[in-house]
């Protein structure tokens, strides 16, 4: 269930092809109040000095980046907006330092992970304009970091063979019934 007594943030992620973008716009027509968060504009903030995020020395870049959305993203959630953060936010990279931020800051947190195939998400993603996110090596180096989450697997959902209006629904519901809160 929603946490009506603390602010609520969303954090929706998965793969390159996903459908994350997509289906986070569809998500918060389903709320009065919304604030979609594309983490992904917030690394293009850095006009120098910048690291791909992907690589293994960016971590302390990745670290402070994440801190930065966590604290907009708490902010939105504490004047009431239901807010959704959507990106390539891999545990062990991304996803803990900015849940952890979010619970200091008394958010209830929840987490859903968009995974389809690796097939599919290739597919999606050659649709695109040749740009990072287009390179099949590095699709399949971050789908990876969704293949095996643990403990975390509860929060996946298999949207490779739905519509985005469907995921969208399944996300609502899973919502409500408390099943992504971390």
């Amino acid at each position: 269930m929603i946490d009506g007594k603390r602010p609520n943030v969303l954090i929706l992620t998965g793969p390159p092809g996903a459908g994350k973008t997509t289906v986070a716009g569809l998500l918060a027509q389903r709320f009065e109040r919304t604030v979609h968060v594309e983490s992904d504009r917030f690394f293009d903030f850095i006009a120098s000095g910048y690291i791909e995020p992907w690589k293994t020395e960016s971590h302390e870049q990745n670290q402070l980046v994440m801190r930065i959305i966590a604290d907009t993203a708490a902010s939105y959630a504490a004047a009431g907006y239901f807010t959704i953060v959507d990106g390539i936010l891999i545990p062990g990279w991304f996803f803990e330092v900015l849940r952890d931020v979010l619970h200091a800051r008394d958010t209830a947190v929840s987490y859903a992970v968009l995974r389809p195939s690796l097939s599919i998400c290739m597919e999606r993603s050659s649709r695109r304009a040749p740009d990072r996110l287009s390179d099949p090596v590095i699709i399949k180096q971050l789908w990876s970091g969704f293949a095996n989450l643990g403990q975390l697997e509860k929060h996946v959902i298999d949207n490779g063979e739905q519509d985005p209006d469907s995921t969208a629904q399944v996300l609502a519901e899973r919502l409500q019934l408390g099943l992504l809160a971390t």
